[in-house]
């Protein structure tokens, strides 16, 4: 059955792809999580939008941009997006949440502009949308693995200080830890995974990839290293069910990534209540 599976060149691109993105995914959810940002990940990704529909909308009207991947135009508008996100945090240190309705609102808008100018939805805009991991080319294989490297190198070199200020970011920085920097750099970080993740599972489900794996660890971790690790094992799992499903049975593979992230999501937290009756605390992050 696997033999089969990669027989097909397309099957092995997102295999690849899904891996990779169920990896750097969920460790980027949880630091996302734990500061109480998981919804930066979806202003980002309505920003995404907008960057793929003004890829779309360059093919269209310029014969120059024909070889420009929408995939491209949408992480430039993302990680523009991720340095306005920390400048409008700084200019309201009082109401740093306010930086996320700002740009989602400004993304859907300016998403629904250029699809209009674009003559409406087609079938590469719901590709983006909704996820086709199946459609994954080589070129965007490459931005995915590129953007996982470079994700992993920014977390494994900052993962002490990421910890230290995502969990008492005052003492963080009285202990000399640059503050800015590193969250700038986390920041762009995020935005580069949100739209490698676009192709896996969508622009409108890539939040679900993002922060229910790693719902579902904080139930039973004791500690944030294990909440990692479970996160990424969750993960994995969403994506290879979604991926064998999309193959065998001709369903939407990022519909099914979030709905397996949704049930493993359920089993832990029932599991867990059946195991320790009247609990409701979550595992230690």
């Amino acid at each position: 059955m696997i033999e089969m599976i990669l027989h097909y060149g397309f099957m092995q691109r997102a295999l690849a792809a899904g891996v990779i993105i169920g990896v750097v995914s969920p460790i980027v959810g949880l630091f996302l999580v734990v500061r109480r940002l998981s919804l930066i990940a979806d202003a980002l990704a309505h920003v995404t939008l907008s960057g793929v529909a003004a890829g779309l909308l360059l093919q269209k009207q310029f014969p120059a941009f024909q070889a420009l991947n929408p995939m491209v135009s949408g992480m430039v508008f993302s990680l523009t997006a991720s340095v306005f996100v920390e400048r409008l945090r700084r200019l309201y240190r009082s109401y740093q949440e306010l930086a996320i309705p700002v740009i989602l609102s400004g993304g859907i808008g300016l998403g629904v502009v250029l699809i209009s100018a674009a003559d409406g939805f087609n079938v590469d805009v719901a590709g983006y949308l909704f996820g086709s991991i199946l459609a994954v080319g080589e070129s965007e294989l490459w931005v995915i693995i590129g953007t996982g490297v470079l994700a992993g190198l920014v977390i494994c070199f900052f993962y002490k200080e990421l910890f230290a200020l995502s969990f008492d970011e005052e003492s963080a920085v009285l202990s000399g830890i640059p503050r800015r920097l590193v969250h700038l750099l986390f920041s762009l970080v995020v935005a580069l995974v949100i739209t490698a993740s676009i192709r896996v599972v969508g622009i409108l489900l890539v939040s679900g990839l993002i922060t229910l794996p790693v719902a579902a660890s904080l139930q039973i971790a004791t500690s944030f290293r294990q909440a990692l690790w479970l996160s990424v094992l969750f993960a994995q799992i969403s994506v290879l069910s979604g991926l064998a499903a999309a193959f065998y049975f001709d369903w939407a593979s990022g519909g099914t990534i979030v709905l397996v992230s949704v049930l493993i999501l359920l089993a832990v937290a029932g599991g867990k209540r059946l195991i320790r009756p009247g609990s409701g605390k979550t595992g230690a992050a």
